[in-house]
């Protein structure tokens, strides 16, 4: 297998499955297939049918391929671990459903880590004993994902969660089993935090299994830092722009990957706001373009 091309759900702004704002599940894969891809994210649990008959009718309709799926829920609030098994192991089965490999495990947004997004130097540390249980459910679930149900399993950094910085990714991984954990690597969040991608690949490509391809305006970055801006709003503000566009070098990017062997998928993802003037379909037939014209295919 050679390195593939798909896109996912929060291209077109899904973050939750039940948000109102949504686009139809066979909208988003309508014009995922339009833009020329061949594989797509399950997105949140519970966006797409939960009914493998259902989706895989759609998938064929459309020729997508179903890539995998993401658990974005609160590891770090110990009252939350049932919501975080829920999540998991609904997403896991639906994987396996449909023959995706990769579930990917994101410290969703924390409240405590919110206002210093991209300030590495302020943010907020758990104490020691918070981050014995938060590692240990994070390593119980990659553990759950791997041995019960055969899955990649990958730690993404995310920004204003308690996994959002390169030193404490790098501690997670020093302290967890690789045979369980290894690296959902998003290029964008590595930028927002502050953080040179490129860097982080050169040392950790052995363990990165699956990539997410996200791009940063360095002069959006610096505003919503500055000003304490959260997530979402900077989402809106337009923070991951076109590829190409910011500041994550893609042509660096690819040349790690090829020069490592690494072979699968790699997902453009470009989160939006769907309410604000964007067309997910324009930007992820570009995202696509440009892709292509660096040589990926």
């Amino acid at each position: 297998m050679s390195i593939r091309i798909g896109n996912a759900p929060c291209s077109w702004g899904v973050e939750f499955p039940d948000d109102p704002r949504n686009p139809a599940w066979r909208t988003v894969l309508q014009e995922c297939s339009g833009a020329g891809y061949k594989g797509i994210e399950l997105g949140p649990v519970g966006f797409m049918p939960e009914d493998p008959a259902v989706l895989s009718e759609a998938l064929a309709q459309y020729d997508l391929e179903l890539i995998g799926g993401v658990v974005f829920r609160p590891f770090h609030d110990p009252d939350a671990w049932e919501n975080v098994l829920d999540g998991m192991h609904r997403t896991a089965k639906a994987l396996v459903a449909h023959g995706a490999q990769h579930m990917v495990l994101i410290d969703s947004i924390s409240p405590r880590r919110a206002p210093t997004a991209g300030q590495p130097a302020e943010a907020e540390q758990m104490n020691a004993s918070e981050w014995t249980a938060y590692r240990d459910r994070i390593a119980e679930a990659a553990k759950i994902g791997t041995e019960d149900y055969g899955l990649t399993v990958g730690i993404h950094a995310h920004a204003a969660g308690f996994m959002d910085f390169e030193p404490e990714l790098e501690r997670l991984l020093n302290e967890v089993d690789e045979k369980y954990l290894k690296i959902c690597f998003d290029t964008g969040h590595h930028s927002y935090a502050g953080f040179d991608p490129v860097a982080f690949m050169e040392r950790n490509i052995g363990r990165i299994s699956y990539m997410h391809f996200k791009d940063v305006d360095p002069k959006v970055k610096a505003d919503v830092v500055a000003n304490r801006t959260g997530f979402y709003d900077a989402c809106g503000q337009g923070i991951f722009c076109n590829l190409g566009d910011g500041d994550v070098d893609f042509p660096k990017v690819r040349q790690i990957l090829l020069d490592n062997g690494f072979q699968g998928w790699c997902t453009v993802e470009q989160d939006c706001d769907p309410t604000l003037d964007v067309s997910p379909i324009d930007d992820a037939r570009t995202n696509r373009e440009y892709l292509e014209s660096i040589g990926f295919k």
